[in-house]
């Protein structure tokens, strides 16, 4: 109970030292109240160096001594100048994000944005987490400009993954002391159930139909060519036809029109799954079929819960059966 209390205080006036805000909307802008600066180990050997060249030109009246002591102080105030400027009074904006799916590096863009007249160097830009290496990334940033930062992030598990708070740190120029600030920008990546490695081929269900557009299956009866219509499968498209048409005098694509015979259709159902399966397995299993389906050109009907969706290819209906299982369950 101590020591969950102590992490409690310490969490709080770690918040309170270092300015650690909540998820900021927006551009944040880096005021000095949020720059902190220390030594680092260069810096803390460099101090004891001017102490023991003080004290030795007091000691020997040493004019040399003290002008070289006097000399190396100087450096370093205004290398503390130098290295606070560096990073303070700068802009930060959340940029793109791109999906990804469990198991993969998710990827979140951060804008660096410099309204001065003086450039940036050598500014170093990473996630910080108790679960996450510190993967950092440095960039330069020119006066009256801006450049952007990818970062990554690994994606354990299905759903919105929100971003870390990134820490900015700079060592510019000698590296004697160490400026740094966080931020954690409002971004999400949405995160899709990993597709099943080995899963079994596409659930096609055999059934009788009058016509196999859209389908797959027997195409025992050709019945002629038709207009090309969203969903038709690549393998239908009648090439030969297509050739003879003259695109620039408004010729559009035709496909193989089939009746009669047997012909499939592709129903992706979670309440169809096996039993014995846990609810992630299912959900991996359907990624994979979903992807399959798209990739060979096959329209397919999905069913998660309260989503229906009819039989359909193409970007956008992914995307739809995609966010849905990787929402599913969620809050």
């Amino acid at each position: 109970m101590l020591a969950v209390l102590q992490h409690k205080l310490f969490h709080r006036f770690g918040r309170w030292l270092f300015q650690l805000r909540d998820a900021e909307k927006g551009e944040a802008f880096l005021s000095q109240r949020r720059v902190f600066i220390v030594p680092t180990k260069a810096g803390w050997g460099f101090g004891a160096m001017l102490i023991v060249l003080f004290i030795a030109s007091v000691n020997y009246s040493l004019s040399l001594g003290f002008a070289f002591t006097f000399l190396m102080g100087a450096c370093a105030v205004i290398d503390m100048h130098l290295t606070f400027r560096n990073l303070a009074h700068l802009s930060l904006r959340a940029g793109r994000t791109r999906s990804a799916f469990a198991g993969e590096e998710a990827q979140f863009e951060v804008h660096l944005i410099n309204r001065r007249d003086h450039a940036r160097y050598a500014i170093w830009v990473g996630f910080i987490s108790d679960e996450l290496p510190e993967l950092e990334r440095a960039c330069d940033v020119a006066a009256q400009s801006s450049t952007d930062v990818t970062l990554t992030v690994p994606a354990r598990e299905r759903g919105w993954l929100k971003s870390p708070r990134i820490r900015l740190q700079t060592r510019f120029p000698l590296g004697l002391l160490r400026a740094w600030s966080y931020w954690k920008p409002d971004a999400a990546v949405l995160v899709y159930p990993q597709p099943e490695q080995h899963a079994p081929p596409l659930p096609i269900s055999q059934e009788s139909s009058p016509e196999g557009h859209g389908q797959l299956g027997q195409e025992d009866d050709f019945a002629g060519i038709r207009a090309y219509q969203a969903g038709d499968a690549m393998r239908r498209l009648a090439w030969r036809q297509i050739a003879r048409l003259d695109s620039d005098a408004g010729g559009a694509l035709v496909t193989k029109h089939f009746e009669g015979g047997t012909t499939g259709r592709i129903q992706l159902d979670l309440n169809a799954m096996p039993r014995n399966m846990d609810l992630e397995s299912k959900l991996s299993r359907l990624t994979r079929w979903v992807l399959e389906a798209e990739a060979q050109g096959m329209p397919y009907a999905f069913r998660l819960g309260h989503v229906a969706l009819d039989a359909g290819l193409g970007p956008a209906h992914q995307e739809s059966c995609l966010r849905a299982l990787a929402l599913y369950g969620k809050s």
